[in-house]
């Protein structure tokens, strides 16, 4: 699912790294599993501390997928970077929009980690499968996991700009659900609408923290490389520090 999880623009990022980019919370290209990689080393004191927020509610989040939402909301995600708040305009993608407002207000993205960082493009989270602490899985599963449900693909009627917040999703139609990216840059644009690539459907933008996507997208990666669906290895571009959302909260 985008931002579903692979690659970066400047590496291997333009081929496979969109699908696995916007391979949100979808089963991202079918990942094999390989050895894990190191721990995450001690958050450097650089680092921003940060509390854990509230445990999901068991049974608390759809089990299916959510009812398409037209109208608008702000969504204030709190990181341990700072806030980042995003409007989310339905009319622009109802069915993304239905289910990250579903998600975001039974706590599913609480605890979750930015799996995926890549400079100039964008960041991405959303997989509440592998990438929630405190037990985060650091192998190759990181990225691929999200609900037991998907989406139907909504069209994309608007650019994708520096502030973009759009659904991640596999290379397959309708495989978008939980994990979503936030545009670091106009020029990620090109590639992200480019003839080829996956559909990710925009449904709203940050109106405020795009500070605080820069610190995310900054932190050093790992440089740990997966096998794609093709069986080419690209980067997993995990951050060696926790860029965290800590609590979400959501205004009508």
């Amino acid at each position: 699912m985008i931002l579903a999880f692979k690659k970066s623009p400047a590496r291997r990022l333009a081929t496979v790294g969109l699908v696995a980019l916007m391979f949100a919370g979808c089963a991202v290209p079918t990942v094999t599993p390989t050895a894990a990689p190191s721990p995450l080393p001690t958050v450097p004191p650089t680092t921003p501390a940060y509390t854990l927020g509230p445990t999901m509610a068991p049974d608390a989040c759809p089990t299916s997928a959510p009812a398409a939402f037209t109208g608008k909301a702000t969504v204030t995600m709190n990181t341990n970077f700072g806030p980042i708040v995003i409007d989310v305009d339905g009319s622009l993608g109802p069915n993304a929009a239905g289910a990250f407002l579903a998600l975001a207000r039974c706590g599913y993205y609480d605890n979750i980690i930015f799996h995926r960082v890549i400079p100039g493009f964008v960041i991405q989270a959303g997989d509440g499968t592998y990438a929630r602490l405190p037990n985060p899985d650091l192998g190759c599963k990181l990225g691929t996991g999200g609900p037991n449900w998907t989406i139907t693909d909504d069209p994309v009627t608007s650019t994708y700009k520096r502030g973009t917040v759009a659904m991640a999703r596999g290379s397959s139609a309708n495989s978008g659900s939980s994990q979503f990216f936030i545009v670091m840059t106009d020029g990620a644009s090109k590639q992200l609408a480019a003839t080829g690539y996956n559909n990710y459907a925009i449904f709203g933008s940050v109106s405020t923290g795009m500070d605080i996507a820069d610190q995310i997208v900054n932190i050093p990666t790992s440089g740990v490389e997966c096998p794609d669906s093709s069986g080419q290895l690209s980067s997993l571009d995990m951050p060696l520090a926790p860029a965290v959302i800590t609590t979400v909260t959501v205004t009508p």
